[in-house]
């Protein structure tokens, strides 16, 4: 006789089996064509993204690392939502918990979000960009990158500094490199018993010697101030960008040496002490 039980057992396990390869054969070639696509996709985005980063950089330097990047996040969420899609798994609640964690991770970033939207006023008010030399939050430096939360300046002195967008974007910051001239100011001291024409013809020969000055704007130098000590010479040209430090330094020095030449001093602060002995 056999035994019903064991029958029984043989009957659920041959359920199972069936079970089994009907699931089987209905998700393995999902899993399979899912995890094609994921592949394809991501080398797909890979290469769309580099080939968005080339144009980019092309037209403008400073969107190729921060629209990059957007892009590159973006298409890949939707890779992942459409994978996820084709094994079965239910977009709608997958988009939900995606919309959820987002909202959690917002709030817990809200300091980093700031400077993604100052990153993108940047970009596209542009206050400044790649190479520009900017003073801003207490540093002078030129920028080396626009990123999607930080903007990387490079000092004159081999520092790197990195700012956060949102404090570029929301406070007042100085384009030294916005125009191709600027002025450099100058101030020089002489004596009150000195010649002020012969000083200001002294000056006015240095500035015609050196062809880094500007013909228009015309220079100007003047009587700018009556010190306590000396009278003061205010001295203004008109020079490319890239030769304003260097010419202000070279004028410090070949003015005071064409002073001493013509014999124009150049005081400097003086006082007298009176010593009175009582008794």
């Amino acid at each position: 006789m056999s035994d019903p039980s064991a029958a029984g057992m043989d009957g659920k396990l041959a359920g199972y089996v069936h079970q089994g390869i009907s699931l089987a054969m209905t998700y393995v070639p999902r899993v399979v064509l899912a995890l094609v696509v994921l592949v394809a996709g991501w080398w797909l985005i890979k290469r769309v993204v580099t080939l968005v980063g080339r144009r980019l950089h092309a037209t403008d330097p400073a969107l190729d690392t921060f629209l990059s990047g957007l892009i590159s996040l973006g298409l890949k969420i939707l890779l992942l939502i459409s994978v996820a899609s084709m094994v079965g798994i239910a977009t709608t609640s997958f988009v939900a918990m995606i919309g959820a964690a987002g909202l959690a991770v917002g709030l817990a970033l809200q300091g980093s979000l700031a400077n993604f939207a100052g990153g993108a006023l940047i970009l596209f008010f542009k206050p400044f960009k790649i190479g520009d030399v900017i003073e801003a939050q207490g540093f002078l430096g030129k920028v080396d990158k626009i990123q999607i939360l930080y903007t990387t300046l490079d000092t004159f002195d081999n520092r790197r500094i990195v700012v956060p967008n949102g404090k570029l974007s929301n406070e007042s910051l100085t384009n030294v490199s916005a125009y191709d001239t600027r002025r450099c100011d100058m101030t020089f001291g002489i004596g009150y018993g000195d010649d002020i024409d012969k000083a200001k013809a002294v000056c006015r020969r240095l500035i015609d010697d050196d062809e880094r000055a500007l013909a228009e704007p015309a220079p100007l130098v003047v009587v700018g101030a009556l010190g306590a000590s000396s009278v003061d010479l205010t001295v203004r040209v008109w020079v490319k960008s890239g030769d304003l430090w260097p010419f202000f330094w070279d004028m410090q020095e070949r003015v005071k040496k064409a002073f001493d030449d013509e014999g124009i001093s150049i005081p400097f602060p003086q006082r007298d002490v009176h010593v009175f002995q009582a008794g």
